[in-house]
């Protein structure tokens, strides 16, 4: 996942786009910037089964190893390491979601410039 995205189009063209059966996200804005940790919509299979649009948090719980001497979750956003054995609880098919975007940046490494 990038580190910034924006979604400028509205919940029914998403649902449309996803074919979500069920919306529980609320009356949604658009969404010009969306960090790591921001609250934006997802389209899941809920636990029923049914395919929903919902609101997520992004990014994953940083390895218990990373935390040491540390007070806070920075959490990561980027999973390069699919063998970790902290990653197999959240890359499960229950963990899985899509995500809608309009565009995205893909930052890590470089700076952008205008």
């Amino acid at each position: 996942m990038c580190n910034l995205y924006s979604l400028t189009k509205g919940q029914q063209a998403i649902r449309d786009l996803a074919g979500a059966m069920r919306d529980v996200s609320g009356n949604l804005p658009l969404f010009p910037g969306v960090f790591p940790d921001y609250a934006a919509p997802i389209v899941r299979n809920a636990p029923d089964g049914v395919r929903e649009l919902s609101l997520a948090r992004w990014g994953m719980p940083s390895p218990v190893f990373a935390l040491k001497g540390r007070n806070s979750e920075p959490g990561v956003t980027n999973v390069r390491n699919v063998a970790s054995p902290h990653r197999p609880r959240w890359l499960s098919v229950e963990s899985r979601w899509a995500v809608a975007r309009s565009s995205h940046a893909e930052c890590a490494g470089r700076r952008l410039t205008s």
